[in-house]
């Protein structure tokens, strides 16, 4: 049953992610959101994890749209052909009814802390969603043993409490919909992989430097029968202990974190550049 509250009447919730539409994760965070309005799931045909707010060569792929039988009753659903980047501009472009309130972004199997914001497609549609000026929340939940950059392996995938994670996003949203900001922001949401009552809270944070464990290196593996090509294999470091404060830090300790990401924006730039570009391009209008 909808709640019946002034700020979900007429709600339209486009749920996506970069795991593809048929991850388990999607069809929970669906399920989520139902009682806060309309959802309509958008979401890849195949895994696009990594993606980050990629669109592709639009002129190239000719990225085509289906209408799916939905995994979640009460729900709409669509696959694209495409990175969950574009599921989203498609989205607020009409293209699947109306345009959407929220978009929100899950659930990731897999951390995406630290340096993994940039790279994530789970965030990366987040982030499409507010360059069209519609708020966006992306969730991700650690996995048990601890993913690697943001992202889990498959047999992992059975020891996810996706429940919580689901529950997590629940009141997030609740929240979020209670006390809608002035201007649409994007919300990265890390939950542990505890059951919700082992859960200890949630914090505030801030994006950490580097992910719980980082890449140290990478090699060249021959490919067998294929003269001059090569896999290229990552190697890791241990993992290591963050601060509370941060992104990473706060969901290893137990906590739910919850980040807003801020925008892209101009910085001033380096003066010796700016003295060479002056003497290297003039500014004609300035010479007049």
């Amino acid at each position: 049953m909808k709640r019946r509250c002034h700020y979900v009447e007429m709600m339209r919730i486009v749920v996506t992610n970069d795991d593809g539409i048929d991850s388990v994760g999607l069809h929970q965070l669906a399920a989520s959101m139902l009682p806060f309005g309309e959802v309509v799931i958008v979401a890849p045909d195949s895994e696009y994890s990594g993606a980050g707010a990629a669109v592709g060569a639009l002129h190239l792929i000719r990225p085509e749209v289906h209408k799916v039988p939905s995994p979640v009753p009460g729900a709409q659903a669509w696959s694209v052909d495409g990175p969950p980047a574009l599921c989203v501009m498609f989205a607020r472009l009409g293209v699947f009814g109306g345009v959407p309130d929220l978009v929100v972004s899950g659930i990731n199997p897999g951390a995406n802390v630290g340096r993994a914001v940039y790279h994530s497609g789970t965030i990366g549609a987040a982030l499409t969603a507010r360059s069209g000026r519609i708020s966006g929340i992306a969730i991700s939940q650690d996995v048990a043993g601890g993913g690697i950059d943001g992202q889990s392996m498959d047999e992992m995938l059975a020891l996810q409490k996706w429940e919580s994670a689901a529950a997590i996003a629940s009141l997030v949203v609740e929240g979020f919909l209670a006390n809608p900001p002035v201007a649409p922001v994007v919300l990265n949401v890390n939950v542990p992989n505890l059951a919700l009552t082992e859960i200890k809270g949630w914090r505030y944070t801030e994006v950490a430097a580097i992910p719980p464990r980082t890449l140290t290196s990478a090699t060249l593996e021959p490919k067998d029968g294929h003269a001059d090509a090569y896999r290229v294999t990552l190697h890791y470091g241990e993992a290591v202990t963050l601060p509370i404060e941060t992104d990473g830090g706060a969901v290893t300790a137990g906590y739910v974190s919850i980040c807003a990401l801020s925008k892209l924006s101009a910085e001033p730039i380096d003066v010796g550049l700016a003295a060479m570009l002056d003497r290297s391009i003039p500014n004609r209008e300035e010479s007049h």
